[in-house]
């Protein structure tokens, strides 16, 4: 945009030889009217340059349009010449739909041999997929030259689509850039990053999911609720501390996890409370659970296993072992006895 000031250009200012436009555009100037003065838009003309008209995308373009209608031309005639052929013993709806198939096939890997014009090695593989299927196709077309007693028009129905499909390849012959060596490895060895990428993504949603499912419907094991103590507890294994708890425990029937915390802190075993817990929960679990009450659920079932626990709690059903044979009631005896004690601390922190 030229500045205010600036003298707009003027015809006498073109260069021999060289084709000119003229394009409106706007500048901004100082007018003042009765003493006030306000900057405004004000039009002018500039001269620009056209550029000489590019001979090789107008011819590559009109190649381009020959090419594409040859290829129309040939799929249609493989339509109808094939079509005519299967016609006979099929309907014709259906001899027609599957005579496309012959032209579009080696249309498509055509297609494909396009996209893969960076990559040599990829483009073998359409290369002859697409070599193959016109083959078949010229075939069906001068087979039903040959069952209509006109074998050279058969012939000539089939070099139409051979005619097309060189022509076609012509073409991309002449559009494609050959990449040098290095680029070409360098493209290939980003393209292979960006692809493991995508799969190692795939692939791990799709664990996610397995493991979800695995999670509802599969019951862990029951070594899977007992915490791992090696790492917390130094000089005693999991057994060790599994075995302390279960004991102190049983002289203990009262304790909360607190004191059994604290006694086996006496006896030189370090532990703490989630994983006496853990530990009390899966014993329960692993007990003759046959031996408690059976308490008739209160909530339709569907609910969740926290709407169930809420239930229960509501419902003045404290005791750690019946809360957790009510949600079994509810939801089947896969559920874990470590995942009813969570949902419990969960929804009533002040539960032991």
């Amino acid at each position: 945009m030229n500045t205010p000031g600036q003298p707009d250009p003027a015809p006498g200012h073109r260069l021999p030889g060289v084709r000119y436009r003229t394009e409106t555009r706007q500048r901004l100037v100082p007018h003042t009217v009765n003493g006030d003065t306000e900057i405004i838009e004000k039009d002018y003309d500039v001269l620009i340059p056209v550029p000489p008209k590019d001979w090789d995308r107008i011819v590559m373009t009109a190649v381009t349009a020959v090419a594409a209608g040859l290829l129309a031309i040939a799929i249609v005639w493989s339509v109808a010449s094939i079509g005519d052929l299967l016609a006979r013993a099929v309907v014709d709806p259906i001899a027609y739909l599957a005579a496309s198939a012959f032209a579009l096939v080696w249309v498509s890997c055509m297609a494909l041999e396009w996209l893969a014009r960076y990559n040599a090695d990829r483009a073998k593989g359409p290369r002859t997929a697409g070599t193959v299927a016109l083959v078949l196709d010229m075939a069906a077309v001068a087979a039903h030259g040959r069952l209509e007693d006109s074998l050279y028009v058969g012939l000539a129905g089939a070099a139409v689509s051979a005619v097309a499909k060189y022509m076609w390849s012509t073409v991309m012959k002449a559009q494609a850039r050959p990449l040098p060596e290095l680029t070409r490895r360098w493209l290939a060895k980003r393209e292979a990053d960006i692809t493991a990428r995508l799969a190692l993504g795939a692939q791990l949603r799709n664990l996610a999911r397995v493991e979800g499912q695995a999670a509802v419907y599969a019951p862990p094991a029951i070594t899977a609720a007992v915490p791992d103590t090696e790492a917390d507890t130094p000089g005693h294994d999991a057994r060790t501390v599994v075995s302390a708890v279960l004991a102190a425990s049983a002289t203990m029937p009262d304790a909360t996890p607190k004191d059994i915390v604290a006694q086996l802190a006496d006896a030189g075993i370090a532990t703490d409370e989630d994983t006496v817990r853990d530990i009390l929960d899966t014993d329960t679990d692993t007990t003759d659970s046959r031996s408690q009450p059976r308490v008739r659920a209160i909530a339709p079932a569907g609910q969740s296993i926290a709407d169930s626990v809420r239930t229960a709690l509501a419902s003045g059903i404290t005791d750690r072992a019946a809360v957790l044979s009510y949600v079994r009631g509810i939801h089947g005896q896969h559920v874990p006895a470590d995942t009813v004690a969570r949902t419990r601390r969960r929804v009533e922190p002040d539960a032991s």
